[in-house]
């Protein structure tokens, strides 16, 4: 029934969806939202508010959520079919809890009712003069020019979303200035990160560069490390890397996206590593004889190599390729 009502909804709400919004859109992803960063720290923007709000999904009031709804849609029944849908609670230990926010707890129509919501931001931010906002989902980030512009940015999203019943979440809300030498920000599971070319040619050249985030990196390195685990030394081989393979092409479909070259060679050398120790497990010898397969194979055993996958992003040039 969620399912449904989404197909249903969505284009009605698509259509006064701002360009600011990116998360759970139809044709748009996370790489659009990244090269705003790009586009807008080329153009000065380099003071960025970077923040998101706390318990979002928990935390929206029903019946402001109501109000944003019936904004578009007038259908009783229909209206009914999404209150029904708020008012379901979640069953735990055989007892249902219900509560007066929050949208559906994994529900498929969650995101959805979220950015129907989140988009009264959207539209006073649209009033005010402080930074070029980006948002995906309840993850957003300011663009501006100064110090003083991000301070009255950060004070615009609190003072909205207090009125909306929200609040930011204070250990990740903070101002950071991109500048070489500086820090830099997390967003969208990558670090960014203001530096100078490394080209001999083009060293008075500056840009946004981004690469997988510590926490990204971390991931990676924990799911080879379960694909490869003492559990599955019963497995064949050839599962194992195709396992490997899966994940390694779909974490690197993602990052490749960036300036991540010491990255995906950390994370191949780690799966060399990790299928190299469950060789020798497997057959129950030194690590040296992992290591010995490994190099006897002229495929690497069919472990994939993720060299010259990576796509550097460009300031104001479109991220997919054809475009």
């Amino acid at each position: 029934m969620q399912a449904a009502a989404r197909i249903v909804i969505e284009p009605i709400f698509e259509a006064d969806f701002l360009p600011c919004s990116f998360g759970f859109r139809p044709k748009r992803a996370a790489h659009d939202a990244l090269q705003v960063l790009v586009d807008e720290a080329w153009r000065g923007r380099r003071w960025v508010v970077e923040t998101d709000i706390a318990s979002c999904f928990e935390a929206i009031p029903h019946d402001g959520l109501m109000q944003a709804v019936e904004e578009r849609i007038v259908d009783r029944k229909l209206l009914g079919l999404v209150r029904g849908m708020l008012r379901a609670g979640v069953m735990e230990g055989g007892a249902v809890t219900r509560r007066q926010a929050g949208t559906p707890q994994g529900g498929v129509v969650s995101p959805l009712l979220a950015n129907v919501y989140l988009h009264r931001l959207d539209r006073q931010w649209q009033t005010q003069a402080n930074g070029v906002l980006v948002r995906y989902a309840d993850d957003l980030v300011v663009m501006c020019k100064n110090r003083r512009e991000a301070e009255r940015a950060l004070e615009a999203l609190e003072a909205i979303l207090a009125v909306m019943g929200l609040e930011p979440k204070l250990a990740k809300t903070r101002i950071v200035h991109l500048a070489e030498g500086g820090e830099g920000l997390d967003f969208l599971g990558f670090h960014h990160r203001w530096v100078r070319s490394r080209d001999r040619r083009f060293r008075h050249v500056c840009f946004l560069a981004r690469w997988p985030s510590r926490q990204a990196m971390r991931h990676a390195r924990d799911r080879v490390r379960e694909l490869t685990a003492r559990a599955r030394l019963r497995w064949p081989v050839e599962q194992i890397v195709r396992d490997l393979n899966r994940f390694l092409r779909g974490w690197a479909g993602y990052f490749r996206y960036g300036n991540s070259t010491v990255q995906f060679d950390q994370i191949i050398r780690h799966a060399d590593t990790r299928l190299a120790l469950w060789m020798a497990n497997r057959h129950q010898q030194p690590r040296r004889y992992g290591w010995q397969r490994l190099a006897a194979s002229h495929d690497r055993l069919g472990l994939v190599s993720l060299n010259g996958t990576i796509v550097a992003p460009r300031p104001n040039r479109p991220w997919r390729p054809g475009r």
